[in-house]
């Protein structure tokens, strides 16, 4: 089941995909990594689906990446007297503290963090910004607004704030409940929403305590002025482009997304591209000119993985999401031009041994007779900053780890192969020269890079590359212990 492309594709599991045939379908699709959306579905499904997941994994042979995205805080109005209201462009609306019936002149949030951050010009978005109101005056109880975009308001919609960080932590009680769970369930990856700075991640990772990697969504003005700190605590992002585009203008966030992109790669992180990639998926079996265009921006752009939503959770065509988002990677990554684009991407400075280790093994793979650099990787650190560098030939993470070759299901370009514990770096050699010829990379007649840190099995220590011939008896004739 070896892919064809580079960029990993992250398909969210839902009431259509569900049981193990189509699972199975979406694994041999396309699919590298499952979403669990713990906004949906009890925490019985949720395991249910884990396990299927675990079980279809077993039986491909291919590591499978398990990403848990916790539902973070729901800010919304209250309730109104008839379920709903209309309001006028132009008009007054008073919003107070409480949880009283709303009507055509005010609302109710039950939120008094969102009072103590608002100030005059503030915005408050309701229902994903179809209303929009501007804050004229305000205390800690209420807000006095004009409605810049009126329309229907009703009962319990979503508020954005989008102007203010909000003294809200991004975990709710929910959040650390499904986290504990999820991590006792064996999760590779946990997706933190309403990050708003570094704090927010770095309480994520205490609980998580080193069980899962922790990735921050990236959906509010605040993490994207803060991407840089919350990278330095985050093991990922992911672009939320839902949430982005209704607190930020639309026009923006292809900007936005394209340096979050740069930013992560730049740092040596994976990054996805989600919400409404194939959204017309969701009741079609074709995607819109456009959006095959959106996920092929998204590769060009450098991301490490492009993400169904309810295409494959909830749509009638979840296998055929996959399968289409599998031949649009596939076609954009035998462009020349996506190899420009990848080389232009490429960070300038490697202020380390292992940075520059990386780049030299991009650079002899591609400038010899190379078919791919074999990377011996206990955490994953040597694979990604390999990774990083975007080379055109394979990349071959060997690990002796369970767990890190599903958390690398999510990297860039990453063929992820589970080997046993080597002491010497001659036996690295030889596991690599196998892998490579196993698994289609190479012949004996060919050549791989060696990638590995010496002591083996030591987070972080990459600091030796090899060219060796895939042809073991060239290893043991020719090569140094």
């Amino acid at each position: 089941m070896r892919r064809l492309r580079n960029v990993k594709i992250v398909a969210t599991l839902g009431p259509a995909s569900s049981d193990r045939t189509v699972i199975r379908a979406l694994v041999e699709a396309g699919a590298d990594v499952f979403r669990l959306n713990m906004s949906h579905g009890s925490q019985e499904e949720i395991a249910a689906r884990h396990r299927i997941i675990r079980e279809v994994e077993h039986q491909t042979g291919r590591p499978i990446g398990i990403l848990a995205d916790l539902q973070g805080p729901k800010l919304r109005v209250s309730r109104f007297k008839d379920g709903k209201a209309e309001l006028q462009d132009g008009q007054k609306y008073r919003i107070e503290l409480g949880k009283e019936l709303g009507d055509a002149e005010r609302a109710f949030l039950p939120h008094p963090e969102i009072f103590k951050a608002l100030k005059p010009g503030s915005r408050l978005l309701i229902n994903d910004g179809q209303i929009r109101l501007r804050v004229e005056q305000c205390d800690a109880k209420s807000a006095d607004a004009i409605v810049e975009v009126g329309g229907t308001i009703s009962d319990r919609k979503g508020v954005n704030v989008p102007d203010v960080v909000l003294p809200i932590p991004a975990l709710t009680a929910k959040d650390k409940d499904d986290l504990e769970f999820v991590c006792n369930l064996g999760v590779d990856w946990l997706a933190m929403s309403f990050v708003q700075r570094a704090d927010d991640v770095a309480e994520g990772q205490r609980l998580a305590a080193g069980r899962a990697a922790v990735l921050a969504k990236i959906e509010k003005p605040a993490a994207v002025d803060d991407i840089d700190s919350i990278l330095a605590e985050a093991d990922g992002i992911m672009v939320a482009r839902g949430d982005l585009g209704v607190e930020m203008p639309v026009h923006k966030v292809p900007v936005i997304q394209r340096r979050l992109i740069t930013t992560a790669q730049h740092a040596g992180k994976p990054v996805i591209v989600a919400t409404q990639m194939l959204e017309s998926m969701i009741n079609a079996p074709v995607p819109t000119r456009a959006e095959v265009s959106d996920v092929a921006t998204a590769i060009y752009d450098g991301a490490d993985a492009v993400m169904l939503s309810a295409e494959s959770a909830a749509g009638d065509y979840p296998v055929e999401a996959v399968a289409t988002m599998n031949s649009v990677a596939e076609e954009v990554e035998r462009d020349p031009h996506f190899r420009v684009r990848m080389e232009a991407l490429r960070p300038a400075a490697r202020p380390r041994v292992a940075d520059a280790i990386a780049a030299a093994a991009r650079e002899v793979a591609e400038t010899t007779d190379i078919k791919a650099i074999a990377c011996f990787t206990h955490g994953g650190t040597t694979a990604q900053l390999v990774a990083r560098e975007r080379p055109r030939v394979p990349i071959l993470a060997l690990t002796p780890s369970t767990r890190s070759a599903r958390r690398m299901a999510l990297v860039w370009g990453m063929h992820c192969i589970l080997t046993h514990e080597v002491e010497r770096f001659k036996l690295a050699v030889v596991s690599a020269a196998r892998a490579a010829r196993d698994h289609g990379f190479a012949t004996e007649q060919d050549r791989i890079v060696v990638v590995a840190g010496i002591p083996f099995n030591v987070a972080g220590t990459t600091n030796i590359l090899r060219v060796a011939p895939v042809d073991e008896r060239l290893i043991y004739e020719g090569e140094p212990e």
